[in-house]
């Protein structure tokens, strides 16, 4: 394939590495927003570079892969539909939910294949518990446990087009929660605050909390950070009448125990989302190449895509107005 790679900041540039490493791209081509930063990404990996994201595609490309910055992922996924382009997209699809439905609407029209990145869905842990769940071996399901939190807050510019803390950080524990779980969130009762004064300016929060109902009656809790001294801290925990699990708990997590005789971690904590998902990462892109290669179901569609969005409207919503939210009110 000639794949074209639009975005080649910190996680673009390493779909961009397994792209031309992977034997199913035999030309890979990247344009970003900053022409250095496309140049000098183009020479290290000895790919080619387009000046506009219309010229990437006049040069006929046969995958689209979009990892430019959230406020331009509809654009190009309307893009990509119209030329009839397969596309992967860093989540979300857009920030609000009009913008969202019109590329789901526009994507079933034109019949394009679309992969929305939720990596967690490729990480082994994630995988081994959806397997679980699946084939009864944790028994019935009670309570979950989701953790995602940051070592330090973004840069300012950052926050103010992420789209707050629910729709940026959380959302990838809505997805996980109900892909495992294999159930639909139906309401979400959630709180939040302002510990820095650059959050409380764009509306946002730094320390949040959700509870979520799923179909069926199965209970979650989510806590999102923003600051957490000890590194990247992501984790999700199982509780069914046969067997507890986690998801997230090794050598490398950012939590000590203050019971006597337990040793301190030997290990330092995560530093970030790639240094945790890199091989999720890795496996999501080839999940996207092999599932055009094969011509299978994309591993995660638009639609799927956005009940993970519409979860972190309705915590949004719920923060807000201090009360519960249904999903059936977000539509």
């Amino acid at each position: 394939m000639h794949v074209g790679m639009v975005g080649v900041g910190r996680i673009g540039s390493l779909h961009a590495q397994t792209l031309k490493e992977s034997p199913l791209v035999t030309r890979l081509t990247v344009v970003d927003a900053d022409e250095r930063r496309a140049a000098s990404t183009a020479q290290a990996l000895g790919a080619e570079q387009a000046a506009t994201v219309e010229a990437l595609l006049g040069e006929g490309v046969d995958a689209l892969v979009i990892a430019a910055a959230t406020p331009v992922h509809a654009e190009l996924l309307h893009i990509a539909a119209d030329a009839r382009v397969p596309a992967f997209c860093e989540k979300p699809i857009a920030l609000d939910l009009e913008s969202t439905d019109a590329v789901i609407e526009h994507v079933q029209k034109s019949g394009t294949f679309v992969q929305i990145g939720f990596q967690r869905r490729f990480d082994a842990g994630y995988r081994a518990a959806r397997d679980a769940v699946g084939t009864g071996a944790l028994g019935d399901v009670h309570v979950v446990r989701l953790a995602t939190h940051d070592p330090a807050p973004p840069p300012e510019a950052y926050v103010a087009a992420s789209g707050g803390i629910w729709l940026d950080l959380a959302i990838h524990d809505f997805d996980i929660a109900q892909w495992v779980l294999g159930r639909p969130v139906v309401e979400v009762f959630a709180d939040g605050v302002a510990n820095s004064p650059m959050f409380e300016r764009h509306g946002d929060v730094d320390a949040a909390c959700a509870t979520l109902k799923f179909e069926g009656g199965i209970l979650g809790a989510v806590t999102a950070v923003r600051n957490d001294p000890r590194g990247y801290d992501v984790r999700m925990e199982l509780f069914g009448l046969r067997d507890s699990v986690a998801v997230g708990w090794d050598a490398r997590t950012p939590l000590r125990s203050l019971e006597p005789g337990m040793d301190a971690p030997r290990k330092p904590g995560y530093e970030n989302f790639i240094d945790r998902f890199t091989p999720a990462y890795r496996a999501e892109i080839h999940g996207f190449l092999d599932a055009l290669n094969a011509g299978g179901v994309s591993p995660c569609s638009v639609l799927e895509a956005r009940r993970a969005f519409a979860v972190g409207l309705a915590a949004g919503r719920s923060l807000n107005e201090h009360r519960q939210v249904r999903l059936q009110e977000i539509g």
